[in-house]
């Protein structure tokens, strides 16, 4: 039997804290890169390798125009520090009659049918807006105003402050007027929350912060439903999949969004 030293002794303890200390090195650039932050408006390279497109650079409106018209409203919407700003009712220009301008929902000129959305937001006190996607301009211009989209809405709303009591089905995350969030994880009003829409085939989700806030599947007998109860049932074709715009909702209250990114299925591109 080999017997042990003092100084073997002082080469194992030296051994085992060189091991402890490498790891704990590892473990704090792992978790470093996990987490890192992107400048906004960018692709990572994970992103850009699995196919995500920016829809939004950071400095202009180049893919984007106003629904029902050809350029984008700018008394609704201007580039502010990286962002896309719906500017609060009280700062938009006035018509000669003192009217505001008629509504300005701000739409991607390109259409989307299965893919998967991310986009970072954060609203003003009591603010309301929404993110809305399988819309169809024509469709929209048929039923009331040509600059106001119908079509499903990722609602973004200040679900404390906002002026009258919310049911579920209008609160943050809900597929509006027809599937409500559960267990939210709802960032503070003034702070960027971040969303993801999936919506490939028939399949639906919403997420918030990380976490799935709910699905759905269309034509299902849960979904044919909440339609049957909702105020979209005398709309022929509002829940028919389609190849639709992504439309951020001008609601006439100040909202910031940014890091709008789309990644559109496999199927979609080899047609």
């Amino acid at each position: 039997m080999v017997k042990k030293t003092k100084f073997n002794r002082n080469v194992s303890a030296m051994w085992a804290t060189g091991i402890f200390l490498v790891l704990l090195m590892l473990q704090i650039f792992c978790t470093s890169t996990g987490n890192r932050e992107f400048p906004p408006n960018t692709l990572s390279a994970a992103e850009k390798a699995a196919g995500w497109k920016l829809l939004f650079d950071g400095e202009t409106f180049t893919g984007w125009r106003g629904i029902g018209r050809k350029t984008v409203p700018r008394d609704q919407w201007v580039i502010e520090n990286g962002m896309i700003k719906n500017r609060n009712r009280e700062d938009v220009s006035r018509q000669a009659d003192g009217r505001p301008p008629q509504g300005g929902d701000l739409m991607t000129v390109a259409t989307f049918e299965n893919f998967e959305l991310k986009f970072d937001w954060k609203i003003s006190p009591g603010g309301n807006s929404g993110v809305k996607y399988n819309v169809s301009e024509k469709l929209s211009a048929s039923r009331g105003s040509p600059y106001s989209a119908l079509g499903f809405e990722y609602q973004v709303i200040d679900d404390v402050n906002f002026k009258e009591p919310l049911t579920p089905l209008q609160q943050t995350g809900a597929l509006y007027d027809l599937v409500p969030p559960q267990d939210k994880l709802l960032k503070p009003v003034g702070q960027f929350n971040r969303s993801r829409i999936v919506f490939t085939g028939n399949h639906g989700e919403h997420r918030l912060n990380g976490k799935k806030l709910l699905e759905f599947e269309l034509g299902s007998a849960k979904m044919d439903s909440a339609m049957a109860a909702g105020k979209f049932r005398d709309i022929p074709g509002f829940a028919a999949k389609k190849k639709g715009h992504i439309v951020l909702q001008d609601h006439g209250d100040e909202v910031f969004y940014r890091n709008i990114k789309i990644l559109v299925s496999i199927q979609d591109k080899i047609r």
